[in-house]
């Protein structure tokens, strides 16, 4: 057999420099060369020779393509092929290492001077920063070489090649190569030059390499300095008054860095050829005692996974969209981002150290793919592959080792174990002892610094918290992370609040990183976004790959808020009659920085706000903090305290008054609603003036009869079908469909649940057992004396179970009544969906008024971040646009509900509270939709009133819904009180 072409070696490439440390600037000329290149495509690796890169070829018949960027996300109409997505499984057929003959192949070329005043002297060195899959680069005819790895810097010294004017760089980008084998990493295969491209004047003198080593001592207070340089120099850190040799070390005291506190010290690196900015942060990471420890302090990440990703230039990130990043995850109380799974654009990690990120700096490697085949074959148990291991170990250590935000090294993600995996943790400690080492794949942990898992179950945290779990006796002294937890795919995470419980609750669990950051939906002409299979791919999955806390627009899903109430990092609670439990749950910083403010709510208004006065905390601290005296209030009026704490000052990443943490605190319950309540509410009459509206008060007169005329039933407000009692009118309002029983709901990613996973995958379940289609048969329609009352029983077609439910309506002339039983029968071997009843309402009534939760969706186990109060939005507004439709929208704890238009209206009260959902398309064509511009707005405006809904959970990945949150099948009772508005 002839030797393998390049592209299927293992070998990491050749002619390639050293890896070291990334800067963004220095005083050393630079040229990038990032703009449009000429680009041609072939559809295999051999389809064209290498004559491209001869200086006189003529290119001007070819494309263009934008660098940094991925071919398949330009050209018109597909003419470059298209992306395509997987979670685990290759798109190609496993026999490493070699790739298919159909291999699309990207001839790139660039012609670029030199600018004026470029130096003469010196050498220059062409920098890659990312290439998908690997790259053979010329510079004017001449072969610098290869190379594989592809979110990691590659460089070329090209002194010598150089020209003043006309240079030709000459780029070959295979889109299949043995590198492709070690990054099978849950996102879109996406070739392409994605990373910037810059040439480097390198003079003489110049560093080769730095290492800043500032390690942080607690106790003294001192930090100790020292750079290590491949040549000489000094350093010098003015405001620490340091003017220090290359090599040499000095303590002094310093203010630490931290996340919380990203204190950095500027100073310079100057050698013979090249002055170097510096930004220096001192701290010291460790393990001690089993507990994970920076600058002697125990941390809690409260963080996300990050995949780099933009919605139409894929892995190809702006400075500015890394900076939105950045700057949203602060806002949301995040402190930490692991890299999945690959070292990020370096730049991001400059941004880290800005604003102050926790970060898990992880390798460029991944080979799930294997699983499938019993790992046979695995690439990091095969020594073939060691030097390509240890190269991916180097380049990710060397890129970024000046990073004070990077605490610890992941070796990669979803390996396996193997011999490979064991000489990139020796060469890692060897190199950087500084930090600690993670890999989540080996349960041993015999090459890692910390315990790390994926979606454990809460009982299995718990039981790891408190140090019972089973495994190896060294395992149980090292501190515990999960890398991955709560899967944001669709409507949730659920659970989040349980987590971070236990967080909090045992030492040795220390936080987690949610999956993910950002839904991967990717621009399309059609869909909106568009995910696996939307694109013409033949092997994919699906929408898997929209699984973020963000939408792909970089709006924050109601999951994101979520997490952020979840994490604040102070804690409200009651403190005791008239006052207030206030505790720090930083890990370092006080609470200097933070205002404070309480307002007193009756029934969901604000009567009264003012400043709070809260000691400066320090982390970890509690204080009990005097409310004043409630101010003056109706009486019987349900009341509360919220208190929130805002930023003070401006931050680099929010303004002052921006809210970090909020706090509810109960006073008074509400007395059970009548029929009608007097509201006196703004409102916004036909001209969009505010006017008023009032819901006519309970009058103190007998309960009105039903009275029975022909096919018609009248009782009160409402009119219904005398043969089967379901309602036709409130008032002036139709009611299309009647009302009925409603079990069913549009499963929610995490119901679908996960392919391994089937005895718990709830909408599977329910579909087979055919709650998507209940029957609803009349038992009976009677007039009892003030009432009407309908018995039903509804039931799926082929089972014998069932629920009896009785419908008793009852009215005081002005509104009406509404008491629903149900009695389950059978063998309910499933929780349900849903319990509540539904009706059709005019699609006129284009806005909601509601005193309960708010202001977005919640549901039993994503509940923390729904406050108690008066909200109003839109009927648009309420529903979550989410990449793929499920069961959204849903405002729990209702009081009260008012959905009106212009004239007319309906206001629903509850006993006890309910949640609504209201929207212009049935369930059912939620539930058939497969992207959200299917979704079109009918005629009808469909109301879910919801005694209960089954909870939410993590399980398109992680784990089910918590046994307190199921909705299991048993008797229930609830009331609803309908008055028409006029």
């Amino acid at each position: 057999m002839s030797a393998l072409p390049w592209y299927e070696d293992v070998s990491p490439g050749r002619g390639t420099l050293p890896p070291r440390a990334w800067y963004a600037r220095s005083d050393a000329a630079a040229l990038s060369l990032d703009g449009d290149w000429a680009f041609r495509l072939s559809p295999t690796a051999g389809t064209e020779d290498a004559s491209f890169a001869a200086p006189d070829f003529d290119a001007s018949a070819w494309g263009t393509v934008a660098v940094p960027g991925h071919w398949v996300l330009q050209g018109k109409g597909g003419e470059y092929g298209g992306p395509a997505y997987t979670n685990v499984r290759y798109p190609f057929p496993v026999d490493a290492p070699r790739v298919p003959t159909e291999n699309p192949t990207g001839d790139h070329l660039r012609r670029f001077d030199l600018p004026d005043g470029w130096p003469a002297e010196g050498g220059a060195v062409l920098r890659f920063d990312g290439v998908e899959s690997c790259a053979r680069v010329w510079l004017n005819g001449t072969e610098l070489g290869d190379f594989k790895g592809s979110r990691l810097a590659h460089e070329f010294a090209v002194g010598p090649h150089l020209k003043p004017r006309d240079n030709v760089l000459a780029v070959r980008v295979h889109q299949w190569s043995s590198g492709s084998y070690l990054e099978d990493q849950d996102q879109w295969w996406l070739p392409g030059v994605f990373r910037g491209v810059t040439l480097l004047h390198r003079p003489e003198g110049a560093p080769g390499d730095f290492f800043v080593h500032a390690s942080y001592d607690h106790v003294t207070g001192g930090g100790t300095l020292r750079v290590e340089c491949d040549v000489p120099g000094r350093v010098t850190v003015p405001g620490l008054g340091l003017d220090l040799a290359t090599g040499e070390a000095a303590t002094v005291p310093v203010e630490p860095w931290s996340a919380e506190v990203p204190r950095l010290y500027e100073g310079e690196l100057a050698t013979a050829g090249e002055r170097i900015p510096l930004r220096i942060g001192f701290r010291t990471v460790a393990v001690e005692g089993g507990v994970l420890k920076v600058n002697g302090r125990r941390i809690l990440f409260r963080g996300v996974n990050r995949h780099e990703f933009h919605p139409e230039r894929g892995r190809a990130l702006d400075l500015a969209t890394m900076r939105a990043d950045v700057e949203l995850m602060k806002r949301h109380n995040i402190n930490a981002v692991r890299t999945s799974h690959y070292p990020p654009h370096p730049a991001f990690l400059d941004l880290c150290d800005t604003y102050g990120l926790w970060v898990i700096d992880e390798g460029d490697l991944e080979t799930h793919g294997f699983e499938d085949l019993a790992w046979q074959g695995n690439p990091v148990d095969d020594p073939r592959w060691t030097p390509t291991l240890l190269d991916r170990a180097a380049r990710l250590v060397e890129r970024d080792k000046n990073h004070p935000s990077v605490v610890l090294w992941s070796l990669g993600n979803e390996c396996g174990t193997g011999a490979g995996l064991t000489a990139m943790a020796r060469w890692i400690r060897d190199r950087d002892p500084s930090r600690l080492v993670h890999y989540e794949g080996d349960r041993s942990c015999a090459d890692t610094d910390v315990y790390s898992r994926m979606y454990p179950p809460h009982a299995e945290v718990e039981e790891i918290g408190r140090r019972a779990d089973e495994g190896p006796e060294a395992r149980r002294a090292l501190p515990f992370i999960l890398c991955e937890y709560a899967h944001a795919m669709g409507n949730g995470p659920g659970g989040l609040s349980a987590y971070q419980r236990l967080f909090e609750t045992y030492e040795r669990c220390q936080g987690g990183f949610v999956w993910e950051w950002i839904d991967h939906g990717l621009t399309h002409p059609v869909h909106g976004f568009g995910y696996g299979g939307d694109f013409g791919e033949e092997l994919h999955d699906g929408s898997f790959v929209c699984d973020g806390l963000l939408f792909p627009d970089r709006t924050p899903s109601p999951g994101l808020l979520e997490y952020k109430k979840v994490i604040e990092p102070v804690r409200i609670a009651p403190g005791g009659p008239g006052s207030v439990l206030v505790t720090n749950g930083h890990d370092v910083a006080g609470l200097a920085h933070l205002a404070f403010t309480w307002s007193f709510l009756a029934d969901g208004e604000p009567l009264a706000t003012g400043p709070l006065e809260v000691p400066a905390l320090a982390a970890g601290e509690s204080a009990r903090v005097a409310l004043p005296a409630p101010p003056t209030h109706p009486a019987g009026a349900e009341t509360l305290w919220t208190v929130r704490a805002t930023l003070a000052t401006d931050t680099v990443w929010a303004p002052a008054g921006h809210e970090v943490a909020w706090g509810q605190l109960p006073v008074s319950a509400a007395p059970p609603a009548p029929y009608g309540t007097t509201a006196v509410r703004p409102d916004r009459g036909a001209d969009g003036e505010a006017v008023a509206r009032t819901v006519p008060a309970p009058r103190e007169t007998a309960a009105v009869r039903p009275v029975r005329a022909a096919d018609r039933i009248t009782l009160g407000p409402g009119v219904f079908d005398a043969r089967t009692g379901a309602p036709l009118a409130l008032g002036s309002l139709p009611v299309n469909g009647g009302l009925r029983l409603d079990v069913w709901r549009a499963p929610t990613d995490n119901d679908e649940g996960a392919p391994w996973q089937p005895d718990e995958r709830h909408g599977p379940l329910w579909r087979e057992l055919g709650l998507h289609r209940m029957r609803h048969r009349v038992d009976e329609v009677a007039l009892d004396g003030d009432a009407l009352t309908v018995r039903t029983r509804v039931a799926p077609a082929a089972e014998a179970l069932g629920l009896r439910t009785t419908y008793r309506w009852t009215s005081d002339g002005t509104a009406l009544r509404l008491r629903v039983e149900v009695e389950p029968e059978g063998d309910w071997r499933v929780p349900l969906p849903r319990l509540g009843v539904r009706l059709g309402l005019p699609a006129a009534l284009d806005r909601a008024v509601w005193y309960g939760g708010g202001p977005g969706e919640a549901y039993p186990d994503t509940r923390a971040a729904a406050g108690l109060g008066r909200w109003e939005s839109t009927v648009a507004g309420l529903h979550t646009p989410y990449v793929r439709p499920q069961e959204n929208g849903a405002r729990i704890d209702t009081r009260w509900v008012e959905l009106t238009s212009g004239t007319e209206g309906v206001r629903v009260a509850g006993d006890p509270v309910f949640a609504f959902t209201a929207r212009r398309w049935t369930t059912e064509r939620l539930d058939a939709a497969a992207h959200d511009n299917e979704l079109v707005p009918g005629d009808t405006l469909w109301l879910h009133l919801d005694h209960a809904q089954h909870g939410i959970g993590s399980q398109s990945c992680g784990p089910g819904v918590l046994p307190e949150h199921r909705l299991d099948a048993a008797p229930a009772a609830f009331s609803l009180t309908f008055t028409p508005l006029g």
